[in-house]
């Protein structure tokens, strides 16, 4: 690999331009979408169908770390054929279409021109204004499987994979300064990247499906099968037989001391 020699005027008028422009966006973008946020409803049941799935769903992993009485205390409450919660609850299915929601599609809208348009539009100012330039070098050597996400726009073969073009540097930065986001607005901004995947996945936490009736029926079929095997069987005759050894090895010690 070729060692590549900068001029240093030129590569801080490179690096450090990005990481301002990278840093403002960010910051524009917090406050616009404080401005622009819609306070989203949710519906009381589908918070306490979601919690109910949750628990069930915890109660089969975890359940043989309680006593069998207990377990069977809740899959009665759960499966019951008179008085379960998956049998005596009826919900409706629940359209999620976002072309006949406007609220969905505004909140489309609202994270595309927030989120994805800025992202765009700057990432392709700068793979124009900054074509062909590499603004910094990592610290370690790199293998060749690394030139095509750290050089990107910069097709040379024989220069180091260690190097970082421009476009690959505002893309690293974009989901790097994270950090300094939390230390400037906080832990919850809308700046960090990141926590949209983050506020997505606990989105689906929190939502049911379409139909909840399949959902409950999926549900109380794998909570029927679901037997008890106690875990923590003689865990106490361990625990004693330990602390026994214990005190007869501190025993031992004191007779040899």
């Amino acid at each position: 690999m070729a060692e590549l020699l900068l001029d240093p005027n030129i590569r801080g008028w490179v690096f450090l331009p990005i990481v301002v422009i990278t840093f403002l966006v960010g910051i524009i973008r917090h406050y616009v979408s404080i401005l622009i946020a819609s306070q989203k409803k949710v519906e009381v049941l589908q918070v306490q169908d979601s919690q109910v799935m949750i628990r069930s769903r915890l109660l089969r992993e975890n359940g043989q770390y309680i006593p069998k009485s207990a377990f069977l205390a809740r899959r009665h409450f759960f499966n019951n054929e008179e008085t379960g919660y998956f049998k005596t609850q009826k919900r409706a299915p629940v359209s999620q279409n976002p072309m006949t929601d406007p609220s969905m599609m505004t909140d489309m809208l609202k994270g595309n021109v927030t989120n994805v348009l800025p992202m765009v539009l700057i990432g392709g100012w700068i793979n124009w204004m900054f074509s062909g330039f590499v603004t910094t070098k990592v610290p370690f050597p790199l293998t060749l499987r690394f030139k095509p996400m750290l050089q990107r726009g910069v097709e040379l073969v024989t220069l180091d994979a260690a190097w970082v073009s421009s476009a690959s540097w505002y893309f690293l930065n974009v989901f790097g300064l994270r950090s300094i986001y939390t230390l400037v607005l906080g832990e919850n901004n809308a700046a960090d990247s990141s926590r949209v995947l983050q506020d997505q996945v606990a989105g689906a936490a929190m939502s049911m499906p379409p139909d909840p009736k399949v959902a409950f029926k999926s549900e109380w079929e794998a909570l029927e099968i679901c037997e008890h095997n106690w875990a923590l069987q003689g865990v106490d005759l361990e625990l004693i037989g330990a602390q026994d050894k214990n005190d007869a090895s501190e025993n031992i010690y004191h007779q040899t001391n």
